[in-house]
Formats: C-alpha cells, structure tokens, sequence
C-alpha cells in the first residue's frame, strides 16, 4: 500500500469517526476479526481493535449512540459531551494506521487525523442543532440514519478499497466544509436579526 492509499484510510476514517467513533471502533475491529477486511500486514497494528473487551466496549457505546443519536436534542447533548472524545479517538485512530517506523508521518497523521475528526465532529453537531429546530422527530431519525449508513459503508470502502480512500477523504472533507459553511451561515442569520432589536 503506498503513502497516498495510507494517508486516503487514516483521512477516511478519522473523518467519519467525526460522526460515528464509536462505530468505526466496532466496525473496524468487526470486520478484522472475522476476516471481511483483510488488512495488510502494515496496518496489524489495527488488531487492538479485534480485542474482544475493545469489541465488547465499542458495541455497546454503538448502541447507545445510534439510540441517544435519534432523540431529539439528546444528539446535541450526546456531541457535546463527545466534542473532546471524538477528535482524540479519530487521531489515535489515524495513528494507528501509519507506519510506526517513521515517526514523522505518525506525528502528522495524528494532528490531522485530530483536527479532521473535529471539523467532521462540529459539522455534524451544528447541523444536527439545526434540524433539531423542526417541529417535527422525523428528520432527526432520518439524518441520524442516513449518518449510520454512510458511516458504514464507507469505512468498509475504505478498508477494502483502499486505492479509494484518498477520494472518500475527498469527497467527505467538501461534505464537512459545506457542513462548517452551513451552520455558519444560519448563525449569522440569526444573530444578525438579534442585533438591530438589541440596537434599537
């Protein structure tokens, strides 16, 4: 696997640990221990996650996740609480991909893997703060879900294509940045409307 196919996994994934960490912990760990992705003899580093207690942890914490994740308002609690959690996981994630011979690339992949996984993690947070402001539960339920799915089946491209994941890092990072761009642009509407009342 050359540097460009290892730095596309380590980017994939600690974007999407943005959304789901404890998912891409579990599936991650899933798909290695019963042989679905089989890695190459540069990432067995990654065999941590296939500890049955790692299996064990990560499952649960999915569980709760993708439950606390549809409820309206406790997902914007549940991302606060995680806004430290995710970004150290997604980075330790990142360096866990990366050739522990050189040090160098295992520093860079871990500022970045770090700084990605929060970027992705406010992208998500902020937007999902906004769709918690419909009346209705059924939007929640469906962002939450679509979340799910892409988050899996992307992480398995990723492990399984990895000639493809400098493209899924790609394409995830514009879908983070429109994200970032979004929430901004609907804070600034609404503090925008607060300032002339305030003025007046």
């Amino acid at each position: 696997m050359d540097i460009m196919a290892i730095l596309g996994v380590a980017g994939s994934v600690s974007l999407l640990a943005g959304w789901r960490l404890y998912l891409s912990i579990f599936a991650t760990g899933l798909a290695m221990r019963f042989a679905v992705v089989p890695l190459p003899e540069h990432l067995q580093s990654l065999d941590v996650l296939a500890n049955p207690w790692v299996l064990s942890i990560a499952g649960v914490a999915a569980v709760v996740e993708f439950f606390a994740d549809k409820v309206m308002w406790l997902d914007s609690v549940w991302d606060a609480v995680h806004t430290l959690i995710r970004p150290i996981g997604g980075a330790l994630l990142a360096l866990a991909i990366i050739d522990p011979a050189d040090p160098a690339t295992q520093v860079i992949a871990f500022l970045l893997g770090g700084g990605a996984t929060l970027a992705a993690h406010v992208g998500k947070a902020g937007t999902r703060a906004m769709v918690n402001t419909s009346p209705e539960p059924v939007s929640n339920v469906v962002v939450s879900t679509a979340e799910d799915v892409v988050t899996a089946g992307l992480l398995y491209t990723a492990y399984e294509y990895p000639q493809l994941a400098a493209a899924i890092a790609g394409v995830l990072a514009l879908v983070v940045i429109g994200l970032l761009v979004a929430v901004r642009s609907v804070l600034r509407r609404l503090f925008g409307r607060q300032e002339p009342a305030a003025l007046a």
